[in-house]
């Protein structure tokens, strides 16, 4: 057998066993044994990059580079579906579908109202060509190669008798066990947690970093297909082609023969949603008969073949104990309820977030008031209502506290903000260990401690702001509990490896409100120094691409701080880096004194690279179109509202080839 050979066959085999493990979940080998055939397949490609192929399944893993995501007109509009609430209301929907289609024997299929994030695959001879995000239902992003590195979603088709080209539609999820393992290592890094699968599997998808999505737990079930040459009338019977074509068809889904059947499909799922491994928060309801769909029509948003029937949130009523305040690393103090236990959604609720001080005064709320609880989604339940009627009498409404329950300083709170803050940033426990915590976090600066070890640290004097971090000596730690010669050592020289992170990363790491990876990567690539982001202007600050006023506001405060100029000053002497690694060409004047507004995709350079190229020739780039706004490099897809503004102001609207043309003949 020949390479060429051997790297199809395998190919073959590995799609065969990740759809046997992701899709059908029944595994036919051993994880070792499969990832002996994928090194083998890594090394065969490695060594033949002729041989290469993007439906590879080595390319599940993803790529480190950024990209841009482009927008994707989709072959068919995805439409929103109209929501109902009632019995009563999908029996309208029926009467309804019977008087258009003149009294035409129906039939329906019915299926669980995944709780993720839309997407549109597009496949051409058996291969997956675009993923496509809802987006406005007519244009989306394409997120291709993040969608590539889901396992449940097949690169390459199945059997035969699948289209040549189709649109199939499914929802990108995280299960439940999936996202409590996720929250529990960024607890372990540092990160900030997600609210709910939702927001997880949506946020994931936005990643412009497909290495990085490959690492979060997405799955996919497909629930629409869409096409010219379907092997079938009925929806239900194409979706059971599909299963065989790879995709992976919950099933749960069914086919109803009249309106009695899907109310019994619909309580069905209200008693057992708890018990599934993932989201659901409604039953879909469509005509299974394709004809029928087309003769029944959509209106300008929806189609008039379906319906989505939502259930209602889950809730439960408990007696509030107390409220615990808690203090978090910028000096936000949220109020928690502490609860009598009660079931709700399958688990065990003690605790219930309360928000902030308008909701306790919105809700007049008091100690030993029966509460109503509520569980949309989120992990931690919220309290959003009272039982007025079983109210004590000689009960108090709770007034909010106004001083920290951790170090005793005077609460304070912004005019337009709903929380209280802790402003003793340098001597509230919480708001120091928490600012140690994200400073040696993963995507920070990258130390090697646990969240309980930066504790220890703290409470035995050894760490009180950041900077001691790079004082800490080897024998100071032996003293300590669960610290070897070994351990002290690795602490040590991670310590030591830290600072070798890029200014970018120290930026984030000061864990400046407001100011998250994003940020501090676009005012990195700006100033280029600590020293010009410290006495850089209000107007300096805002000219940055996406930084509003809010983050300049927040930069100008912190840098108006002694102690934290002081603290700069320390790290610095320690050995971090200060400044963006100089790796530019010389800087000319040939842009000074113009500003550029960057918008589109280009063809021969990233926006970063244009970006790059008018700033170290002296231009500036800004991130909103004004009438300081000297010219706007476009691209393809640039957005209509930027082009109209650039037309009303008089401002030029030039190519990236022009750009270089008045760089090379300013």
């Amino acid at each position: 057998m020949d390479v060429k050979e051997r790297i199809i066959q395998l190919r073959k085999t590995i799609n065969h066993h990740n759809h046997s493990y992701y899709v059908l979940a029944k595994p036919e080998i051993s994880d070792f044994e499969f990832d002996q055939l994928m090194r083998e397949l890594i090394e065969l490609e490695k060594e033949h990059p002729e041989l290469k192929d993007p439906n590879s399944p080595t390319q599940r893993v993803g790529s480190d580079i950024d990209h841009e995501f482009r927008q994707v007109k989709h072959d068919f509009p995805m439409l929103s579906l109209t929501n109902t609430y009632s019995f009563e209301e999908i029996q309208e929907f029926n009467q309804r579908i019977t008087k258009l289609l003149h009294g035409e024997r129906v039939e329906y299929v019915c299926e669980l109202k995944y709780d993720g994030v839309s997407i549109n695959l597009q496949y051409k001879d058996g291969l997956l060509t675009k993923a496509i995000t809802r987006g406005d239902g007519t244009t989306g992003d394409d997120v291709t190669p993040n969608v590539r590195t889901i396992k449940s979603i097949p690169l390459v088709l199945h059997g035969t008798g699948y289209p040549d080209q189709f649109e199939i539609r499914g929802e990108i999820i995280i299960t439940r066990q999936g996202f409590e393992r996720m929250n529990r290592g960024r607890i372990e890094t540092g990160e900030p947690v997600f609210a709910n699968p939702r927001n997880a599997a949506a946020g994931t998808l936005k990643i412009q970093n497909s290495s990085l999505v490959a690492k979060r737990p997405l799955d996919c079930f497909m629930y629409h297909i869409a096409g010219n040459k379907l092997p079938s009338d009925g929806h239900f019977e194409n979706m059971m082609a599909a299963r065989d074509w790879g995709f992976k068809i919950p099933v749960h889904m069914t086919r109803c023969r009249n309106i009695q059947d899907i109310f019994n499909y619909v309580n069905k799922w209200e008693q057992e949603r708890n018990n599934l491994p993932f989201n659901i928060d409604g039953i879909v309801i469509k005509i299974n008969s394709y004809r029928q769909q087309k003769k029944l029509g959509t209106t300008a948003k929806s189609p008039r073949w379906a319906i989505a029937y939502k259930y209602k949130t889950l809730q439960a009523v408990t007696r509030l104990k107390s409220i615990d305040y808690q203090v978090g690393r910028t000096g936000a103090v949220t109020p928690v309820a502490n609860l009598e236990p009660v079931q709700l959604a399958g688990t065990t609720v003690r605790r219930a977030s309360l928000h902030n001080a308008d909701q306790i005064a919105l809700l007049e709320l008091r100690l030993n008031d029966m509460v109503t609880i509520e569980k949309g989604g989120e992990i931690i339940p919220k309290v959003v209502g009272i039982e007025k009627n079983y109210r004590q009498p000689d009960s108090v409404p709770i007034k909010f506290i106004e001083y920290c329950p951790e170090c005793g300083t005077k609460l304070f709170r912004k005019q337009d903000e709903a929380r209280h803050y802790c402003p003793n940033e340098t001597g509230c426990p919480p708001q120091i260990k928490g600012k140690l915590n994200h400073f040696a976090s993963r995507k920070a600066m990258d130390i090697g401690l646990a969240d309980a070890t930066i504790n220890q640290l703290y409470d035995a004097g050894l760490l009180k702001n950041v900077a001691d971090f790079y004082a800490l000596k080897k024998d100071q730690l032996l003293h300590l509990e669960r610290f070897g010669d070994k351990s002290a050592d690795n602490l040590i020289q991670s310590i030591l490896e830290s600072k070798k992170a890029p200014f970018e990363r120290l930026l984030y790491a000061l864990g400046i409100r407001y100011i998250g990876e994003t940020a501090a990567r676009k005012i990195a690539g700006h100033f280029r120094s600590m020293q010009a982001i410290s006495s850089a202007s209000y107007e300096d600050l805002i000219a940055v691409e996406d930084i509003g006023g809010t983050i300049a506001e927040s930069i100008l405060q912190y840098f108006s701080r002694q102690d934290n100029l002081e603290l700069i000053q320390k790290l610095s002497g320690h050995g971090l880096q200060m400044s963006v690694a100089s790796d530019r060409p010389v800087r000319t004047m040939k842009l000074n004194g113009l500003n550029f507004v960057i918008s589109g995709v280009f063809q021969h350079s990233s926006r970063e690279e244009i970006k790059q190229m008018i700033e170290i020739n002296g231009g500036r780039i800004v991130s909103a179109i004004s009438g300081n706004t000297n010219y706007v490099v476009a691209g393809r897809n640039m957005g209509p509202a930027k082009l109209e503004k650039a037309k009303k102001h008089g401002i030029p609207v030039i190519t990236e080839k022009y750009l270089y043309s008045m760089i090379k003949n300013p």
